[in-house]
């Protein structure tokens, strides 16, 4: 078996340690002994902004925001599906993150970051929310693990009653919150709802076969 390589490490602000390795032509980014990221697993990720953009119908010229890079499947998707009247913004607080999609994973990014529709915010993607505003037609977390998270404790605020109470006033009226999980998690299936939001929970593959574990998606419609 080819060994993993470490190519780089990263400090989450108020978290723990991450670890990029390659084996092979694989990535992954790993916190202690939890794989958090592989290229290997992208489906879920892509999942996260097909369905939401299905979702959005009737939209011209979207803005979204995206928290936060990761391994850029969920952009690189997004892109892949929106015309050029729409625009990106992509919060990602760890620049290590950004660094090593333009350097090692430069040609898995395959450009996406030097899109012009891209507009890439070196912050709290939380932070952005609570300034934006009714100015997002969409808002897409992968964030940590979800809402049982791993790395960030301040993370946590996304998912409480406030936050989602904030994410809803930074959505146009019909706009949507999608928020990409490892599990399910009923209780916070309930907070969305109590918040005000109309949700759609739906289990998808980690893998493009429709293989590997199985990740939740909710979609969150803020009601016109």
């Amino acid at each position: 078996m080819t060994p993993r390589e470490l190519i780089g490490t990263a400090q989450v602000p108020g978290g723990e340690e991450l670890r990029l390795y390659r084996r092979g032509g694989d990535f992954m980014i790993v916190l202690d002994r939890n794989e958090l990221m592989s290229s290997r697993m992208s489906g879920s990720e892509k999942a996260l902004a097909v369905m939401t953009l299905e979702r959005l119908t009737g939209v011209r010229g979207p803005h979204l925001l995206i928290g936060g890079y990761g391994m850029g499947f969920t952009l690189r998707a997004a892109l892949a599906m929106l015309d050029e009247s729409a625009s990106v913004t992509v919060a990602e607080l760890v620049p290590e993150i950004i660094a090593w999609a333009r350097g090692p994973m430069a040609e898995l990014a395959d450009g996406c970051l030097d899109d012009p529709r891209v507009h890439l915010v070196g912050q709290d993607v939380a932070y952005v929310i609570a300034t934006a505003g009714a100015s997002y037609d969409a808002i897409l977390l992968d964030v940590d693990n979800g809402p049982d998270g791993l790395v960030r404790a301040a993370n946590d605020r996304l998912y409480s009653a406030q936050g989602l109470g904030i994410a809803l006033a930074a959505l146009k009226p019909g706009g949507i919150l999608a928020i990409w999980s490892a599990a399910p998690d009923e209780p916070f299936a309930r907070r969305l709802r109590n918040a005000g939001f109309a949700v759609d929970e739906v289990a998808v593959k980690a893998r493009d076969n429709g293989k590997g574990p199985r990740h939740v998606i909710w979609f969150a419609a803020k009601r016109a």
